[in-house]
């Protein structure tokens, strides 16, 4: 049997689940690197394999010691692994060099690179790409080195869709980046077919198609730049708008005052701009009041917020614990928001407690964390809403992943709005169904899927008998799912083996997460 897109798509994202998102990155250009240096040994890229590593060595050692010393004097955490996706990105942008002056400039971008982390950022993200800034300043300005972008040519094309479109499947950017590739390559054979026709040569539509995609740097700039999340709004349309405005750009550079033109990472940095307005929200911090157990497995963190924050119902926010000697995954994660817009300014997440025996460093900083503590917001994002209007829904959840729909629910409940909502509940046992008070209070349907029977459930929930949920008793409990927008929220393996079911409903939102 052929999987269906969404489960493929969930299974594949639960397996890259496992691998951080710097991590995958870093290895993904890692390989692109390795590629590229086999090439430059046959003659196949421009670059030779000396001057693509000295070009490495110099933008790697740059990099790493700007980035030490500024999160040094910033009491931050050094992530090596950001530092060196910084330098891979840059190599691929400006032209290898081995002279001097060539060698000068690549190590001024790579410091330029570095320091825009710190100088131009907001609330722990940053405004601009790095790469792009360090490559736009020292091209724009004649700095020794100059963007070239030599990754955008066809040896290396295949290599860099492969391991680009895995990156984009972690990272879920697949759906703006083809925005951004449709605008460019449209933009870009409209520029090819204006010139030829005004030179008076001919033009053959499919030959500037695949001009467009194998000879430029489109699919690198999308895949690896554009999808970096830092620079990205946190709504899906307005990081279409974004991606749109890039496309456009960098498929048709515009010349500026007859020194430059807005192509490529310049049209990138046009587009964080834009991205950084849609973004722009005053600083707020959480106080942390009291923590609480919410199943054996699970808690529950309550913060006051102390700043202006807001959110819609079944949003995430991204909370920045700041911690000696963090591990690969860094000093930042994402938590689904409990409690309702009309809760605020209290407000709660909660969170699996995971591996107790190899937690990681994030997770024992937040563990550690005591009540008066205060921890930055960098953001609250996402698409997980339910539709506006009356229509019929489903949520399926699975454990801690009830998270969303318990603040959507209360949010009806506090604005007393009433809509036909079914909820389907997934836990390994009945210890392990969180805030099932504040749930049955809310007065949803509920069908229960665990190993052993709750007891005393309230009016409108049922157990499904100890069945183990799958497509077909998902069908079997909610018989008129197609007539419902249907929303899941779990591990990926989950909505991989429920999607048969789910794609029959009116419509399908997903909120996976692969763990930490």
């Amino acid at each position: 049997m052929i999987p269906s897109p969404t489960a493929l798509r969930q299974r594949v994202l639960a397996v890259l689940g496992a691998i951080s998102m710097y991590r995958l990155v870093l290895c993904a250009l890692v390989a692109l690197a390795v590629v590229a240096l086999g090439f430059s040994l046959t003659g196949l890229v421009g670059p030779t394999a000396g001057e693509i590593l000295a070009s490495f060595v110099v933008l790697a050692v740059v990099i790493s010691a700007v980035d030490a010393a500024a999160q040094r004097i910033l009491r931050l955490p050094w992530r090596v692994e950001s530092s060196l996706v910084t330098a891979l990105v840059l190599l691929f942008v400006l032209q290898p060099s081995l002279s001097a002056a060539g060698l000068a400039g690549t190590a001024l971008a790579g410091a330029l690179a570095s320091l825009s982390k710190y100088l131009i950022a907001w609330r722990g993200r940053h405004v601009l790409n790095p790469a792009a800034f360090g490559a736009a300043v020292v091209t724009v300005f004649g700095l020794g080195s100059f963007s070239s972008w030599w990754v955008g040519t066809p040896v290396l094309s295949v290599a860099v869709a492969v391991l680009g479109l895995l990156v984009l499947w972690r990272t879920e950017k697949v759906r703006i980046v083809l925005v951004f590739l449709v605008v460019v390559v449209v933009v870009s054979v409209v520029r090819q077919a204006v010139g030829l026709h005004r030179s008076g040569e001919g033009f053959d539509s499919v030959d500037a198609v695949v001009f467009a995609i194998s000879h430029t740097p489109y699919l690198f700039l999308g895949a690896f730049m554009l999808s970096e999340p830092l620079t990205l709004p946190p709504r899906r349309w307005q990081q279409f708008i974004v991606a749109a405005l890039v496309g456009a750009l960098a498929g048709w550079p515009i010349p500026v005052a007859g020194l430059f033109t807005l192509g490529q990472e310049r049209a990138l940095l046009l587009g964080n701009v834009l991205a950084f307005v849609f973004a722009v929200r005053g600083s707020v911090r959480l106080v942390l009041e009291k923590r609480r157990m919410v199943t054996p497995t699970a808690q529950e963190l309550t913060f006051r917020a102390r700043g202006r924050l807001s959110f819609l119902p079944g949003q995430y926010l991204e909370l920045d614990v700041p911690h000696r000697h963090p591990d690969a995954r860094g000093t930042r994660r994402e938590f689904s928001i409990v409690s309702a817009p009309a809760d605020l300014p209290t407000l709660r997440i909660a969170y699996k407690n995971g591996d107790q025996r190899h937690p990681s460093s994030y997770k024992r900083a937040l563990a550690a964390a005591q009540p008066g503590a205060a921890l930055a917001v960098t953001g609250t994002w996402g698409d997980f809403l339910l539709p506006r209007g009356p229509s019929p829904v489903l949520m399926v959840a699975a454990g801690i992943g009830v998270t969303p729909f318990v603040s959507q629910l209360r949010q009806l409940q506090a604005t007393g709005v009433r809509r036909d909502i079914v909820l389907v509940y997934v836990a390994s046992e009945a210890a392990e169904l969180a805030f099932r008070d504040e749930l049955e209070a809310t007065g949803v349907r509920a069908v229960v899927f665990t190993r052993d029977e709750p007891q005393d459930l309230g009016p409108g929930w049922s157990w499904a008998g100890g069945a183990r949920l799958d497509a077909e008793g998902l069908e079997r409990e909610v018989a008129d799912i197609a007539a419902r927008h249907a929303f899941i929220s779990g591990p990926p393996r989950l909505i991989a083996d429920l999607a048969p079911a789910l794609q029959k409903a009116r419509s399908l939102t997903t909120d996976a997460f692969a763990g930490y």
